[in-house]
């Protein structure tokens, strides 16, 4: 087995282990987020460092097993960190946690994945063909498929992993912003259905139709446009 393939399988069971050592199940939700707030603050005054490393950790195994409660994590960065530092280490750590899956998937478990989500995975698979990483971008901004999805399918894809990496953090960026906004007013959440208004999910959809609109406007004006009519 290479070394590429050691290291990714030692890093999956690093991330198993986060998981059950610190029993990530039992903290993905809202309400015990809301009731232990002043413990996690009291940590984090008392060991700012250990916590936001902790944190990351946590977050990035979150990412990786595709565990139900990212959005409560995220929420959480805000009520512990504050808006800038919470977003700055959601955004690195779902990324990181996305490019593990993303590798995991491209050289530990193709067969698996293409087997269980072959449907999908052609759909990804032609639009990532046909528009790169524009077709990515549009995924993380309003996803049709869900993320811990979105990770493994295009790992099997020919995106390379760099241009992964880059266009996820960039498309997971405006929702990062949002719920940890609303970590920093936790006491007003009451559900995490509300935090994402219908106006909030328009923008984003537009701002994912950026490149695909700036690629037609290109191919309509641009150089031989008009040779090509």
């Amino acid at each position: 087995m290479s070394r590429r393939r050691l290291a990714l399988l030692a890093l999956l069971a690093a991330a198993i282990a986060a998981g059950v050592a610190f029993d990530l199940g039992r903290f993905l939700r809202l309400d015990e987020l809301q009731a232990r707030r002043g413990d996690l603050e009291a940590a984090f005054r008392s060991h700012p460092f250990a916590t936001s490393t902790a944190f990351f950790a946590v977050y990035v195994a979150v990412a990786l097993l595709a565990i139900p409660g990212a959005a409560v994590l995220t929420i959480a960065a805000g009520a512990i960190f504050g808006l800038v530092r919470g977003t700055v280490l959601v955004s690195f750590a779902a990324t990181a946690g996305a490019l593990l899956s993303f590798l995991a998937s491209r050289y530990l478990f193709r067969d698996a994945v293409a087997a269980r989500f072959g449907d999908r995975l052609r759909a990804v698979d032609e639009g990532i063909a046909r528009d790169g990483a524009a077709y990515l971008f549009g995924l993380r901004l309003v996803p049709v498929f869900p993320y811990f999805l979105v990770n493994p399918l295009v790992g099997l894809t020919a995106l390379p992993a760099r241009t992964f990496a880059w266009v996820s953090q960039l498309g997971m960026l405006p929702a990062t912003v949002v719920y940890v906004n609303a970590g920093t007013r936790l006491a007003e959440v009451r559900s995490l259905d509300g935090i994402l208004s219908p106006g909030t999910v328009l923008a984003f959809a537009l701002l994912g139709a950026l490149p695909f609109a700036a690629r037609w406007i290109a191919r309509a004006f641009g150089p031989g446009a008009g040779a090509a009519s």
